[in-house]
């Protein structure tokens, strides 16, 4: 590996080093993006919201909730902001009033390649010192470990 400074262990972390671990790369990893995502005028989660989109446009506010896996209140706020901003409309499906439908305008449509460029160059930033073998061998653990942990914040808030 380069020369990497890793903040020293905290006491109080001894006994979680890989949770720590991490903690300190999500932090740092969300840190970059979001300043990644300023620079497209979003706010971080966006770019999820409107990948999830550029897919299937038009699915239901409840459709985009299970698929990106943020909370009501979070989702809502920030299809609110994308359509103020003109990336999106949301209309009452034709079935059911209550029932939302995203759709993403012209503009939102404008962002898939920027968004899938800043995706592009995070992952280059991540995996510069590793090997791909190394890539595949984190990724699988770290599906792993989102696993467990949702699983056992399903089971049981906290403990």
């Amino acid at each position: 590996m380069s020369d990497t400074i890793s903040p020293e262990l905290p006491d109080a972390a001894g006994e979680g080093p890989l949770s720590y671990a991490i903690f300190q790369l999500a932090r740092a990893h969300r840190g970059h993006a979001a300043a990644m995502l300023r620079a497209m005028n979003l706010h971080p989660g966006q770019e999820l919201l409107l990948m999830q989109l550029f897919d299937h446009d038009g699915l239901t506010q409840a459709e985009l909730l299970e698929r990106v896996g943020l909370d009501h209140s979070t989702v809502s706020k920030s299809l609110r902001r994308m359509q103020e901003a003109g990336l999106l409309t949301r209309e009452p499906a034709p079935h059911d009033r209550r029932v939302m439908v995203v759709r993403l305008t012209d503009a939102g449509r404008a962002l898939k390649e920027p968004i899938a460029g800043m995706w592009r160059s995070l992952e280059q930033v991540s995996v510069r010192d590793l090997t791909p073998d190394q890539v595949e061998v984190f990724t699988t653990c770290a599906r792993i470990i989102e696993k467990a942990v949702r699983d056992r914040s399903r089971q049981s808030p906290v403990e």
